[in-house]
């Protein structure tokens, strides 16, 4: 055998010895998690783990599942239950977990102008918005923190409507600021707020009202809908970020010294 076609065999050899590389993770998930910085801090420690890349798309949560729909992410990270269970139910998802929860605050400036500083009902506070008498700034992108506050809407009996509700469609971050600049109500997640709070001088006014609490799943997208989805590499997320290790990585990231998410994955 020429030295040559040895050279050949032997390269190939090797190459199939190599252990296949690991598949990128493609991860589609709410913007809370990435306008905070959480992501950026645990991450890292799984993709070292496991040798592969978790790509992330930062949406709201309509969209964030409106990706895994379509098949162009393999996993996604959201936070509107109901969402959530229906994108099971219809064949879109697998392996629903809870990974974590805050909860939403109504924030605004500090003048207040309509005294809801220290209340506790957020339909009341809602009611109080819908009188249209100082300007309150919505998320408007079907996110989960959009479709909480259509839901307080609808209970407070409200359509809001007129120059003082904006419907921007941005993130939360950008949406944080527009009412900072605007001097406006908004309806916040409070780990996002917590990292805008130094730079947008807004004030929490109205939370602790058990229908503020919010709930973070992971889901899987099926794979019997897309097969050619990385089914293994979501899974091993899964069980990673719901494991001891991936809450407690949850539970020390901190912004300014204040615990922004709390971890919630049952028996870990």
């Amino acid at each position: 055998m020429s030295g040559r076609l040895t050279f050949v065999f032997a390269l190939a050899a090797s190459v199939i010895a190599q252990p296949a590389l690991a598949r990128d993770i493609r991860l589609s998930t709410t913007t809370s998690t990435e306008n905070t910085g959480l992501l950026k801090a645990i991450l890292p420690a799984f993709e070292k783990k496991h040798g592969v890349k978790v790509r992330v798309v930062s949406v709201g949560t309509g969209k964030a599942l409106e990706l895994g729909k379509n098949g162009d992410v393999d996993v996604v990270l959201v936070h509107a239950r109901a969402a959530e269970d229906k994108f099971v139910a219809d064949g879109h998802g697998v392996s629903r977990r809870d990974v974590m929860y805050n909860d939403f605050i109504l924030v605004g400036v500090q003048e207040d102008p309509l005294r809801l500083r220290g209340t506790r009902e957020v339909i009341a506070a809602f009611r109080t918005l819908g009188e249209g008498r100082a300007r309150f700034i919505s998320r408007g992108d079907n996110s989960g923190t959009d479709q909480m506050e259509k839901s307080y809407w609808k209970e407070a009996g409200v359509a809001p409507k007129g120059a003082w509700f904006v419907s921007a469609g941005l993130g939360m971050g950008e949406v944080l600021t527009m009412a900072g600049e605007m001097q406006s109500y908004t309806l916040s997640d409070r780990a996002t707020y917590g990292a805008y709070r130094a730079r947008t001088g807004l004030d929490i006014l109205v939370q602790g009202d058990p229908k503020m609490f919010n709930p973070y799943g992971i889901i899987a997208v099926s794979p019997k809908k897309y097969p050619d989805m990385n089914i293994d590499g979501a899974m091993k997320l899964i069980e990673w970020i719901t494991s001891k290790e991936g809450q407690a990585l949850i539970a020390g990231f901190k912004v300014s010294g204040e615990q922004l998410f709390f971890p919630s994955a049952s028996g870990r």
